[in-house]
This record gives C-alpha cells, sequence and structure tokens, in this order.
C-alpha cells in the first residue's frame, strides 16, 4: 500500500468548519453561520490543518487571514461541500419529489399578488412540500440561488444571467394609476408619449419594477429620470398616489389589491401594445431538482389562468 493511501482523510465537519471561516474571516460569526460552538469550529479547523500538514489561517489577537495555502483550499473546500450538496439533493429528488424543503425566492412586487395562487396550488397538489418563502430584491435572490440557499425564485425576467435558467409563466401589462382629479384618469388607450410629461412616483433603487418603469419612460422618449419621491413598497406608492402627488404605474396583478384600498384613485389602460411586464421561476442549470421544478412551473401556468394575465407556454409563447 503506498504512503499516500494511508494518509487522513479530512471530515465534512473539518470542512464545512473551513469554508465558514474564510468566508467570515471570524469565528464567532463563523460558528453562528454553521450552528457550531466557537470552540468545536477552531477544533475543527486545527484538525484540518493537522491532517492536511498545511496552515490554513493567521490567526492574530483582532482578526482571522487565510495563509496563502488557505486562500488556494478554500475554493476547493467549497467545491467540495457543494458537490456533497448537490448529491444529497439529488438523492431526495430521487427518493421521493415533491417532498423535503423548496426554498423559493419572490421579489417584493409580486409576492403578494402570486403567493396566494401559488400556496394554494402547492396546498392543493403537494401536500408533502415543505415550501418556505423568502421575500427579497432581484439581487439578493441570485444571490441566493447561486449560493444554495435558495431553490427556485418567482421573480420578473429576463435576467440575462448565466447559469441560471428561466421557466416563463406569464405576461401582464401595466396600468396607469393617477388621482382623481388627473386629466388620464379612467381613460383607456393612452399612447406611452403621454408618460414624457407626467410625474411619475417609483419605487426606491433595487427594484426590478423601478427599472422596469424607467425603461418604458425611455421608450417613449422621455430622457430625464421622472423621480421626486419614491416608496419602499406598492402600497405606500398607490397611498401617495391617492393624496395628489403623482402617478403611478402597477401591473396588473396588484391591482385590484393595491387601488380598491382608497377612493381617491382612477385607473388608465394604455393602447396596444402595452407596456408589459415577464414573471417566470428561475431555477439554477442543471438543478438536480429541475423536472420538478418544470412541473410546477406547467401547474403553476394552469392556476394562473384566473388571474389578468397572459399565460405562456413552456417556451415563453401565449398558450
Amino acid at each position: 500500500m503506498s504512503v499516500g493511501s494511508k494518509r487522513r482523510q479530512p471530515s465534512l465537519s473539518q470542512l464545512r468548519a473551513f469554508a465558514a471561516v474564510a468566508e467570515h474571516l471570524h469565528f464567532r460569526d463563523a460558528a453562528a453561520a454553521i450552528g457550531m460552538s466557537q470552540p468545536a469550529l477552531s477544533g475543527a479547523v486545527s484538525a484540518l490543518e493537522e491532517t492536511l500538514g498545511v496552515t490554513l489561517l493567521e490567526r492574530t489577537t483582532r482578526k482571522v487571514l487565510l495563509s496563502p495555502a488557505g486562500e488556494r483550499l478554500a475554493v476547493r473546500a467549497k467545491a467540495v461541500l457543494d458537490e456533497v450538496g448537490a448529491l444529497l439533493e439529488e438523492a431526495e429528488a430521487v427518493r421521493a419529489p415533491f417532498t423535503g424543503a423548496l426554498r423559493l425566492g419572490v421579489i417584493p412586487t409580486v409576492a403578494p399578488y402570486l403567493l396566494p395562487t401559488v400556496l394554494r396550488l402547492v396546498h392543493e397538489r403537494y401536500p408533502d412540500l415543505d415550501l418556505q418563502v423568502h421575500e427579497e430584491q432581484t439581487a439578493n435572490l441570485l444571490d441566493g440561488l447561486h449560493s444554495g440557499r435558495l431553490d427556485l425564485l418567482l421573480l420578473a425576467v429576463p435576467l440575462g444571467v448565466p447559469g441560471v435558467v428561466e421557466l416563463p409563466l406569464f405576461d401582464e401589462d401595466f396600468v396607469l394609476v393617477t388621482p382623481l382629479d388627473h386629466p388620464l384618469g379612467g381613460r383607456e388607450g393612452i399612447g406611452r408619449e403621454a408618460l414624457k410629461e407626467l410625474n411619475l412616483l417609483l419605487l426606491d433603487e433595487g427594484h426590478c419594477l423601478r427599472d422596469q418603469a424607467l425603461d418604458i419612460c425611455r421608450e417613449a422618449g422621455r430622457e430625464d429620470a421622472p423621480v421626486t419621491t419614491t416608496a419602499a413598497g406598492l402600497s405606500t406608492l398607490v397611498q401617495l398616489v391617492a393624496g395628489g402627488l403623482g402617478c403611478t404605474l402597477l401591473p396588473r396583478t396588484a391591482l385590484k389589491l393595491e387601488t380598491t384600498r382608497s377612493s381617491q384613485l382612477l385607473t388608465g389602460s394604455f393602447a396596444e401594445p402595452a407596456p408589459t411586464r415577464r414573471i417566470a421561476l428561475a431555477m439554477r442549470a442543471g438543478a438536480a431538482r429541475g423536472a420538478e421544478y418544470e412541473e410546477l412551473a406547467a401547474a403553476l401556468r394552469e392556476a394562473m389562468r384566473a388571474l389578468p394575465v397572459r399565460v405562456l407556454d413552456g417556451a415563453g409563447e401565449s398558450s
């Protein structure tokens, strides 16, 4: 037997401890992140160093730094842990589809309006699925998907992100929401050029709906940013409109819930082709549960036919 074959192998616990320290560069934060005590975490990293025969960390009284060897091996450790996670996910998927946890990330401008449909479908069709919902902005959701913190996303597309597969669900129109005394209030067939002159209220930076609204304004020929007042959520935005501070754009799925809270609002529809947004599920390319996610997308398309949207097929065409 060769000398190499007798060498001790690092444990997954040791690799997990080292990867956490490499990410946080702080023993307390790393221990909290993986649910391990600080002494146990420190011991695991020391044992890994002894097993590998290299120094991974430079410890000082104030902070923790990766050694040159630690920098190189941290990448390998993360890759090993990612593969182990994929193995476990694959085993779970093969063992029983639509069981176990499904961590779904949803953007705030979708969650209040689509989650009732999603939750009802999961409850009725997939009762053994442990659906865990996380509401975050798009950038955080994508980070969570790439890191493995989230399994599936429900958000506006296109994303144009490598390694992410989009499963289109539907297209929906934007609607203009105005105060009662606004000349465009209640009108149909509004031309997009009207957006050039509007005092348009938008969401705070970071919301994809804000970016979509700005894109629509640019397409209408408006070059300046029409933002004087912003809000953290659509409910606040609509109340600002009701108070006479300006107008806003709402996706049609949000219209019923948001505009019934005030009698001081009118809505107007745009001429065809109206400005729209597309909503889809998004998953990692090659996801072990990819077939399940595609089946879930197909089920959601059928469930969403009751909404004021244009349901799409798997190729992104109206169905």
